[in-house]
């Protein structure tokens, strides 16, 4: 019979919708001094919720991410964990441009933005992830 296989968390660690919560708390409020000025103009508002939301999503699986590599130190996880941690640099990248805090950096001779290559970077990631063979 094994033992700590329940759906409670192990000994120390935080259960995962409590994880989620403390995220989506901080994000929230970092995030809301750059949302007010915004909140008279209703589609601009819906536009950077957005971009909190994915954001919010992206920090909580990178956390994720991070303890399970933690605990089972697999180079499959270990890219996972920079894929997911490539997409919430993305949408920070993201929201700080749908705030107009920060204009998406452009590569101007190569005709590219930061945020996509930022992208292939993960899609690598995830790629490596998944097609890694564990030995």
């Amino acid at each position: 019979m094994q033992t700590g296989r329940g759906p409670e968390p192990a000994y120390g660690s935080l259960s995962k919708p409590l994880l989620l919560g403390l995220v989506t708390a901080i994000v929230v409020g970092i995030a809301s001094p750059l949302v007010l000025p915004h909140l008279t103009h209703p589609s601009m508002i819906y536009h950077i919720a957005l971009h909190i939301a994915s954001l919010t999503i992206a920090l909580f699986l990178s956390v994720v991410s991070v303890l399970a590599y933690l605990r089972s130190r697999t180079f499959r996880l270990l890219f996972m964990t920079f894929g997911f941690m490539a997409l919430a640099s993305v949408e920070f990248l993201y929201l700080l441009d749908a705030a107009a805090i920060f204009s998406v950096f452009d590569f101007s001779t190569l005709g590219i933005e930061l945020p996509h290559v930022i992208l292939l970077v993960m899609l690598t990631m995830f790629s490596l992830g998944v097609l890694k063979v564990n030995k």
